[in-house]
């Protein structure tokens, strides 16, 4: 059997996933989840076969879950689902090692192939994608030179301000990590810092702008 967990916010939109998938004689949905964080913890303990997560969730993106999956789970194949068809969105997805980036107006058929191209070691993008998402990808490529700042964040970092941006204050932060309001202090004083960011409005710009939140 292959083993998938589904991680989304929505949580009729899981349940239907769900239904979707274990009508497949050899997909299992062993956990589901609508937080990032969690999908990532989840990913860690479990090593499934895939992982399909949507592109924008609380707790932590979608993007940022995949690019740990490729550290904590190497064989977890990661489906991204998502209502943007942007070409940055795409091409960071295709940057993070994704196996298929599935648009969320597919088909259920679409999404079934696309998890079959994804477990046999293909690359799937819902067609209107294809094009515009590879030559992306070669634009970014040539112009690696042009270093990102959001590389240079910790992957603790990238929490606090994936947090940050959907509006908690640092004492729900430190409880949502599990650290003290004076490490998350540092933590966002740093992201700030390497960021440009002089303000909770710069934060949460960027963070849209990035696609983190809405």
């Amino acid at each position: 059997m292959i083993s998938i967990i589904l991680a989304d916010d929505h949580q009729i939109l899981r349940e239907s996933l769900r239904l979707l998938l274990e009508m497949q004689p050899d997909l299992n949905v062993i956990a589901e989840t609508g937080d990032g964080l969690e999908a990532l913890q989840l990913t860690e303990r479990l090593q499934p076969d895939l992982l399909i997560v949507d592109m924008r969730m609380p707790g932590l993106s979608g993007l940022e879950v995949a690019r740990r999956t490729k550290r904590i789970s190497p064989n977890t194949k990661v489906i991204v689902l998502s209502m943007y068809d942007a070409e940055s969105n795409v091409v960071e997805s295709l940057q993070a090692g994704v196996a298929g980036y599935v648009l969320k107006q597919s088909s259920s058929q679409e999404l079934i192939f696309a998890i079959r191209q994804a477990l046999a070691g293909k690359l799937f993008l819902s067609p209107s994608l294809n094009e515009r998402a590879i030559q992306g990808y070669m634009q970014r490529t040539q112009d690696a030179h042009a270093v990102d700042p959001f590389d240079a964040l910790t992957h603790r970092e990238r929490e606090v301000l994936q947090l940050a941006a959907e509006g908690l204050s640092n004492p729900q932060i430190a409880e949502r990590l599990t650290l003290s309001v004076r490490t998350v202090e540092m933590h966002r004083g740093n992201f700030m810092k390497k960021l440009g960011l002089k303000s909770q409005t710069d934060v949460v710009k960027y963070a849209v702008k990035r696609g983190m939140v809405e």
